[in-house]
């Protein structure tokens, strides 16, 4: 798949929080964008957020605003997704992936743009 690793799903109540985790290895200029995907089955993957590990320039999907928030550990060439305030909306596999494309600094929100990719961590939240 690409050998990016996600953790952290789980089942919640409306209103709860979750952070996930993705190791996406190395950073190279191939791998400096990191994006977040969800998908429900039945229906297109949805991004939520992507940051560009060279920057630090996040990028929200309008319904991720105000409630999820990115962050990585250079170190642990890890990115962590926040989410607070989850609704039963937000119930999806979610995926990380790494790309290179982006523009002016902000990387691009789409799944094609991601050549690398991990088995996904389930969210589960429930009214």
């Amino acid at each position: 798949q690409g050998n990016l690793v996600e953790s952290g799903g789980g089942s919640v109540q409306a209103g709860g929080s979750l952070r996930l985790s993705c190791v996406a290895s190395a950073y190279t200029d191939s791998r400096r964008c990191v994006g977040w995907f969800r998908q429900v089955p039945g229906k297109e993957r949805e991004g939520v957020a992507t940051i560009n590990r060279a920057s630090g320039n996040n990028v929200y999907v309008d319904s991720a605003k105000g409630r999820f928030f990115l962050s990585q550990d250079t170190a642990k060439n890890t990115v962590y997704l926040q989410m607070n305030n989850l609704k039963v909306e937000d119930t999806a596999m979610y995926y990380c992936a790494a790309g290179g494309a982006h523009m002016y600094g902000f990387c691009y929100m789409t799944s094609a743009d991601y050549a690398y990719w991990g088995q996904g961590t389930q969210v589960t939240v429930s009214s």
